[in-house]
């Protein structure tokens, strides 16, 4: 269903509050609305846990965000920001469309270099970003590839944004990732790895995440929420 379009901003721009540098940082996100995010977690979950572990994960990966330097920070959003949303983070709009089409158009409104990264990756860490966030992150280098464990990709980023690049990329498969990645190479840009990730799409993904970082609010939120028994 296309959903209408959104304003040109739902929030921003804010004060940066984290250290800067030379890359923008997009985060796309979803609301977490029960029912409308993390829906292969239910069952076992409700989607209510559902939805608060969404939420969890999208706090987990804006304080990692937040922690590097940027020269902007922006939740690219479906949905309305709520008391989730962290200081120094501006909110725009998906846009309609398909994956492909809002992820596009997440980078035809960005600047300079960008790195575009998910809200499923709640283990993400400064030390994991800091390679393409650091000043010397685009030295011989035009793009930033995250490769996700289930055949996508967690992390996307180039020197020059370049809309065509996501365009009729298939996602959602199990060759997104391999697909995306080719496209990057075909352009004739240079390609630097991020270390592959897991999403959290099951439950089974959501204990091998938290396991990974035991320390995040997403891990204490799956514990509050798993029974003593186990699901």
């Amino acid at each position: 269903m296309t959903r209408p379009t959104a304003p040109a901003a739902l929030v921003g721009p804010s004060r940066p509050t984290g250290p800067t540098g030379p890359t923008t940082i997009l985060v796309i996100a979803k609301e977490p609305v029960p029912g409308r995010v993390k829906t292969r977690l239910t069952p076992p979950y409700t989607p209510d846990e559902a939805a608060q572990l969404a939420e969890a994960a999208l706090c987990d990966t804006l304080r990692a965000v937040g922690a590097m330097p940027a020269r902007r920070r922006v939740v690219v959003l479906d949905g309305r920001p709520g008391t989730w949303l962290s200081p120094g983070f501006d909110v725009r709009p998906q846009s309609t469309g398909g994956l492909d089409e809002r992820l596009a158009a997440a980078f035809a409104d960005s600047a300079g270099p960008t790195l575009l990264i998910g809200m499923d990756t709640p283990q993400v860490t400064p030390q994991l970003l800091a390679p393409a966030l650091d000043i010397g992150a685009w030295d011989d280098c035009d793009a930033w590839f995250g490769a996700a464990e289930d055949g996508g990709f967690w992390a996307l980023g180039l020197a020059a944004p370049e809309p065509g690049l996501l365009r009729g990329v298939p996602m959602s498969t199990d060759h997104t990732g391999a697909v995306q990645r080719a496209r990057l190479t075909a352009a004739g840009l240079r390609v630097r790895d991020l270390p592959p990730l897991r999403d959290v799409d099951t439950a089974e993904d959501a204990e091998r995440v938290a396991a990974a970082a035991s320390g995040g609010r997403f891990a204490a939120t799956l514990a509050r929420l798993r029974p003593a028994g186990g699901r």
